[in-house]
Parts: structure tokens; sequence; C-alpha cells
């Protein structure tokens, strides 16, 4: 049974910093892709940041650029997100999504087969 489950959420100020978790378990060898999304109150789940588990390529929304990063520990079989310079509008619950269905778009939330409980990120000004 495959299973994912984020940690390290939590309420921090502007300019702060947060790293968060995604123990993963269960068949994880054909993943090719993992991310991180992250909802808003009233708004759509958006992609964030997207790893490739095979290369370590990374992507992310400009949103983010310069200040998040993407990374695996493939022996711990997790994934991170470690959050610098927080603004008030990184504000969400953050999910870890992982088995991108072949052939879709990564910042598709629909695309992912699997999905962790999320954690929750507040930024204070």
């Amino acid at each position: 049974q495959v299973q994912l489950v984020e940690s390290g959420g939590g309420s921090v100020q502007a300019g702060g910093s947060l790293r968060l978790s995604c123990a993963a378990s269960g068949y994880t060898y054909s993943w090719y892709k993992m991310a991180w999304f992250r909802q808003a109150p009233g708004k759509e789940r958006e992609g964030v940041a997207l790893i490739y588990t095979n290369s370590g390529g990374t992507y992310y929304v400009d949103s983010v650029k310069g200040r998040f990063t993407i990374s695996q520990d493939n022996a711990k079989n997790t994934l991170y997100l470690q959050m610098n310079s927080l603004k008030p509008e990184d504000t969400a619950m953050y999910y870890c999504a992982a088995d991108l269905r072949y052939g879709r778009s990564w910042n598709d939330p629909d695309a992912w087969n699997y999905w962790g409980q999320g954690t929750q990120v507040t930024v204070s000004s």
C-alpha cells in the first residue's frame, strides 16, 4: 500500500524558513517524478516544484524560484522542500504528489496518482 506522509509545516514570520518532508512507503520504484503542490483557501491547487527522481533535475514555478529547493533522499524514500525567504502569499496547505500519469502535465493536480494528507504553512507579515 502506497503512502505519502508530509511533515514540517508550521507558522513563521515573513523572511523565515521551513523545511517540509514527505516520507514515501510502498511501491515507489516506478515514480520518475515527484512534486510539491500547495493550495490556499479559495484557490486552486497549484504545482510549486517538480523533481525527476532518476536524474535529480528540478523545475520551479516563477513565484518560488530562488527561494524554494526541492530535493530527495533515496535511501530514506523522502522528498523535501526547503523554503526560504517566506512571504505571506506562501501561506497554504502543502502537499506532495507522486507517480505522474504518462503524457500528462506535471502541474495538473488530476494527473498524479498519489497524494499526501498535507501540511499547513502559515506566514505572517
